[in-house]
């Protein structure tokens, strides 16, 4: 794959996390807006969903922000973003959220990131899509996961091979080189998978 153009990045939004996933989110951000790749994401100005942003923004990058209305009303909504687009649910949010980006990044987060995470994977082992997902493992929180999911293999409800629908690396620095050298994607279903 090519450096894509734009970007939808999944994590949490909450404050009350420690400084190094904050500057991880905003690192994150800044590179992606001196690659000019544009973000997609959640819409917040909370959490590592508004330290992404602010650093797209702070290199002069674009970023689409897109939240339902009842967190709009709730004033969490980001208001310096390019673009801030307000749906009805979080159902569309998120297939907004996929039609926008040509690939995908989880940093740490809570429920909704898990959320966003399982259901976009499964999608793509659905064969709904094939863009690129690249899980960020900041100080190896994600390392439980993965556990979890050779579990899942193990004891049958998922078939080997689960692991290859998406990437892993340790850093933020590691994520636009891993996305350049993501294979090319493939049309239809993996049944491999299913």
């Amino acid at each position: 794959m090519t450096t894509p153009k734009s970007l939808c990045v999944y994590c949490g939004s909450s404050n009350a996390v420690a400084p190094k996933y904050l500057a991880a989110a905003f690192e994150l951000g800044r590179q992606m807006g001196r690659a000019r790749i544009k973000l997609v994401y959640g819409g917040g100005r909370v959490g590592l969903m508004g330290r992404v942003a602010d650093g797209v923004l702070s290199e002069g990058g674009r970023v689409i922000g897109i939240i339902p209305q009842h967190l709009h009303e709730r004033e969490v909504a980001h208001d310096d973003v390019t673009e801030l687009l307000v749906v009805e649910s979080m159902h569309e949010r998120k297939r907004l959220m996929a039609e926008h980006a040509d690939a995908f990044v989880i940093l740490p987060g809570g429920f909704g990131t898990l959320d966003e995470m399982f259901e976009i994977v499964t999608w793509r082992q659905l064969g709904l899509h094939d863009k690129p997902i690249l899980l960020v493992d900041v100080d190896d929180y994600w390392a439980p996961l993965e556990t979890m999911i050779e579990r899942i293999v193990s004891e049958g409800f998922a078939p080997e091979g689960l692991n290859s629908l998406f990437d892993r690396v340790d850093s933020v620095d590691a994520v636009l080189p891993a996305l350049e050298a993501a294979a090319p994607t493939r049309p239809g279903i993996n049944s491999r998978l299913l």
